[in-house]
């Protein structure tokens, strides 16, 4: 879940960058500082879970990539800043970088193989503002990792069922592949890895 700070004025992405404060997570949204609430436990499992297993396959790979922890996405031309779940990052592509050694900013698709959102109840947010602007930056694989079923039936379906959409750029466009329950994942960045949706989401109801 999401709010917008009290604000007076929209701000620019260098004002929010001086003004973001060391605690706390936010997001710079069209010039909207916005405030990320805590995120459940199932959300923060999940998201360790594929932040433990991407990098083993990268590893494997012996690709030059890795997860930074509070990094920023900046789509071009645009006041926004954001603070995905899972961001992978190509090392060797951040000396063309112009905010990364200052501000831990990337901006350029050759940066960023992929970006994961888990879902919280801002589904919204990830469905239509970020996998809008993830475009535009033309990153090449999102994935939205919807564990609770929360988005609308136009997104995930009439059965409502958890739900992982991989969004691929085909031609400057995202074309959306999906996954449920046994299905394997099928990942153009990793086409090797070895993950069902199941497995994701139960790494998010290790009660049960």
């Amino acid at each position: 879940m999401t709010q917008a700070l009290p604000k007076t004025k929209l701000v620019t992405f260098e004002e929010f960058v001086q003004w973001k404060p060391d605690g706390g997570r936010y997001e710079l949204h069209d010039g909207v500082i916005v405030e990320m609430t805590q995120p459940l436990g199932d959300h923060e499992e999940i998201t360790g879970f594929l932040a433990t297993k991407i990098p083993i396959e990268y590893d494997r790979l012996k690709l030059a990539y890795f997860i930074p922890k509070t990094a920023l996405v900046k789509p071009p031309e645009n006041e926004s800043g954001y603070s995905p779940d899972v961001l992978i990052i190509n090392r060797s592509n951040l000396v063309n970088e112009p905010l990364w050694k200052k501000e831990s900013t990337v901006t350029q698709a050759a940066s960023i193989p992929l970006v994961i959102e888990v879902v919280s109840t801002n589904w919204r947010t990830d469905y239509y503002t970020k996998r809008g602007m993830y475009e535009e930056v033309g990153i090449l694989e999102y994935w939205i990792v919807d564990y609770l079923a929360l988005a609308g039936k136009s997104f995930i379906g009439n059965s409502k069922e958890p739900t992982i959409s991989i969004y691929s750029l085909v031609e400057g466009e995202y074309q959306v592949r999906q996954f449920r329950g046994s299905d394997c994942i099928i990942s153009p960045t990793f086409p090797e890895l070895n993950l069902t949706a199941e497995q994701i989401f139960q790494a998010g109801n290790t009660t049960t």
